[in-house]
C-alpha cells in the first residue's frame, strides 16, 4: 500500500500539469478574453468620455491595424496596448505558459484582473461558504441515504419500498434550484412563511452577537441552502446503497451464514455491510467535490452565497483568467487528494484489497 500511495502522490503534479496545459490551450484558442471584455465596456461609454480619452491619448490608427480584437475599432491604440500589458498579453504565449506553471508550483495564483486582491485571498474568502455547504450536505445525505437504502433493500417490494421509491424518483427528477425556489417561496418570506433569511450566510450584526448566538445565526442561514442540496442529492446514493445491498444479500456466502444459524443482524453488519459499502465509499470523493463546488453553484446564486462556485462562474463570465485557473487548480488538487483518501479507505474497510499490484 505504501508503494501505491507514493505512486499516486507523484502522479498528482503530473495530473495538475496536464489539466492546466489543456485549459491553457483552450483559453488561447477560444474567442473573447479580458482585453475584449474591457474593450466592450469601453465601447459602452458615452460619446463625450470617449472623445475626451481620444484627445488625451492623441492617437490615430486605422481599423485594419486593430483586427486582433473584436470591438477595437474606434478605440485608441494606447488603450489596447495598456490593456494587453495589464493582463499580461503583451508577452508571447510560451512565456506566459512557463510563468504560469512556475507560479502555480509555488501556489502563487496571481492577482484578479478586476478585483484588487490576489486569487489566493479570494479563494480563502469564499472557501468557508463552499466548505459549509459541501460538508453539511454530504454528511446529511449519507446519514439519510445509507439507512434508507439498507431499509429498502431489506424490505424490497414492500409498501415502504414502493412509497419511498416515489420520493427518490421525485428527488432525482426535479432540479435542485427548483427546490431552492420552492423553499424560498414557502419559508423565506416569498409568499407564506418567513422563518428563514432570504440571503447570506450570516446576519449583518453577526460580529456583535455572542458565540452561541453566532452558532445559531449560522445554522439559521444555512438551513434552506443545505436542505435544497440534500433533497436533490440523496436519491442517487439511496438507490446505489439499496442495489449494492441487494446484490450482496443474494450471494452464496449469505446463504451459508444463514445455514450456520447466524442472525440476520449479524449477517447484515458483520458480512454484508463491509462488502456492500465498498462501492459507496468509492463514490464519496466525487459526491463531496460535487457538493463543495459544482453542485452548489445554483444554490449560491439563488441564496446570494459568495462561495467558490459563484466565484468561478463570475470569473468565466468576465474572462478573469487568474481566478479561473486558480479555482480550477484548487478543485483538481482537492479532487485528487480525496480520491487517494478514498482508495486508502477501501483498504481499511476490506483488507483483501491490495493496490500495490496496480
Amino acid at each position: 500500500m505504501k508503494n501505491y500511495i507514493l505512486k499516486r502522490i507523484l502522479l498528482i503534479p503530473l495530473t495538475l500539469l496536464g489539466i492546466l496545459t489543456v485549459n491553457f490551450a483552450i483559453i488561447q484558442l477560444s474567442p473573447g478574453g479580458p482585453v475584449e471584455y474591457m474593450l466592450a465596456k469601453y465601447q459602452g461609454m458615452n460619446v463625450d468620455s470617449k472623445a475626451q480619452f481620444t484627445s488625451t491619448a492623441q492617437v490615430q490608427h486605422k481599423a485594419s491595424d486593430m483586427q486582433k480584437y473584436r470591438g477595437s475599432q474606434g478605440v485608441p491604440d494606447d488603450l489596447v496596448k495598456a490593456l494587453e500589458k495589464q493582463f499580461g498579453f503583451d508577452k508571447p504565449w510560451p512565456q506566459r505558459y512557463l510563468k504560469m506553471i512556475k507560479d502555480y508550483a509555488l501556489f502563487d495564483f496571481g492577482h484578479s484582473y478586476y478585483q484588487d486582491k490576489t486569487v489566493g485571498e479570494l479563494i480563502l474568502e469564499r472557501m468557508p461558504v463552499s466548505v459549509s455547504l459541501g460538508l453539511w450536505s454530504t454528511l446529511i445525505i449519507y446519514l439519510i441515504s445509507i439507512p434508507l437504502g439498507i431499509k429498502k433493500a431489506l424490505t424490497d417490494g414492500s409498501k415502504f419500498d414502493v412509497a419511498t421509491s416515489f420520493a427518490v424518483i421525485f428527488g432525482s427528477a426535479v432540479p435542485v434550484f427548483l427546490f431552492a425556489v420552492f423553499l424560498i417561496v414557502f419559508f423565506a418570506g416569498g409568499v407564506y412563511l418567513q422563518w428563514f433569511p432570504l440571503r447570506g450566510l450570516t446576519s449583518d450584526n453577526w460580529q456583535d452577537l455572542s458565540w452561541y448566538a453566532k452558532i445559531g445565526d449560522y445554522f439559521w442561514h444555512i438551513t434552506l441552502p443545505v436542505l435544497s442540496i440534500v433533497i436533490g442529492g440523496f436519491a442517487s446514493l439511496t438507490m446505489l446503497t439499496k442495489n449494492s445491498f441487494l446484490d450482496e444479500i443474494s450471494k452464496q456466502y449469505v446463504l451459508t451464514a444463514r445455514a450456520k444459524g447466524l442472525s440476520e443482524r449479524a449477517i447484515l453488519y458483520k458480512h454484508v455491510f463491509r462488502n456492500a459499502m465498498l462501492i459507496i465509499i468509492a463514490g464519496f470523493p466525487s459526491l463531496l467535490i460535487k457538493m463543495l463546488f459544482t453542485g452548489a453553484l445554483l444554490i449560491e446564486v439563488v441564496f446570494s452565497l459568495n462561495g467558490l462556485g459563484l466565484l468561478g462562474y463570475e470569473a468565466i463570465m468576465t474572462r478573469d483568467y487568474p481566478v479561473i485557473f486558480g479555482t480550477l487548480y484548487i478543485f483538481a488538487l482537492i479532487g485528487l487528494v480525496l480520491k487517494l483518501v478514498s482508495d486508502i479507505t477501501y483498504c481499511l474497510v476490506d483488507p483483501r484489497i491490495n493496490f500495490d499490484k496496480i
